[in-house]
């Protein structure tokens, strides 16, 4: 019993110094942002939101920020449309081969990004989508499917069919009962999956490098490149902002559904 209560702080301590050691690149950025100098440095001399004002004033950072807002809310919708469908489909057994449709959903999860992205590629330019919004839209959809599928098969794992059955009994049809009883019981599970399917786009640049054309860009790759030229703390005033909304976001979903659990 002794050991037990000496084991429980050493393993508190290690676990907080594990957070800390990966949250550590965080820090450093939200630092490097809010520094006064015109090049990164560590710590900053002096404090200045001048970096945040030329990044929110500079028409490139827009236009790439408004293109990966629209790819990864179409893609997300697209995918929980089809995620929904498919865990649907594999969790109940509605068409044959339903093993073989979920190793199809996760296979995108298996390939390596950038495999995923010279075989798009190869394709697109085949069939003549290279450099076409709905290419681009296409292969973020493809991307962003296997998280929807497997928290919705993670949600219909605890949902018993029973009830479903139940309301159809009652006089409602099985598509009113599926929406009016199922789909409640799965929101949690959609909106864990929805919103790592939207952030996966958001934050995407291995698949996207490759089908970008010459006058699109989104964020992230947007990020990529002016890293490739210099580093200047704008780069890092851009990236501070897209941690924030993604901290808001996770916290406001997981106040609304608590979506941890189906994670």
């Amino acid at each position: 019993m002794s050991e037990r209560r000496a084991s429980g702080p050493v393993l508190t301590g290690v676990a907080f110094l594990v957070v800390l050691f990966l949250q550590l690149p965080v820090l450093v950025v939200l630092l490097a942002a809010f520094s006064d100098t015109a090049y990164l440095t560590l710590p900053p001399k002096g404090l200045t939101l001048k970096w945040f004002e030329a990044a929110l004033s500079d028409p490139d950072y827009l236009e790439a920020a408004w293109t990966s807002l629209w790819l990864a809310a179409s893609s997300t919708a697209a995918s929980l449309a089809l995620g929904l469908a498919g865990a649907c489909a594999i969790q109940r057994r509605m068409v044959p081969g339903a093993a073989w449709l979920n190793a199809l959903f996760m296979a995108p999860l298996i390939l390596p990004s950038v495999v995923l992205g010279v075989a798009l590629l190869q394709y697109y330019a085949a069939a003549g989508l290279r450099g076409s919004n709905v290419g681009l839209w296409l292969a973020h959809v493809v991307i962003t499917v296997p998280y929807v599928v497997r928290a919705g098969l993670a949600s219909l794992a605890s949902v018993d069919e029973a009830l479903e059955d139940a309301a159809c009994v009652l006089g409602a049809g099985r598509l009113e009962a599926f929406r009016l009883v199922t789909l409640p019981l799965l929101k949690p599970g959609l909106v864990a999956g929805g919103l790592f399917a939207f952030i996966t786009s958001l934050d995407n640049v291995p698949v996207s490098v490759f089908l970008l054309s010459a006058s699109q860009n989104t964020l992230p790759v947007k990020i990529f490149t002016s890293v490739e030229q210099g580093v200047d703390p704008s780069v890092a005033a851009v990236s501070a902002l897209l941690i924030l909304v993604t901290g808001i976001a996770l916290v406001l979903a997981e106040r609304w559904t608590g979506f941890h659990k189906h994670v």
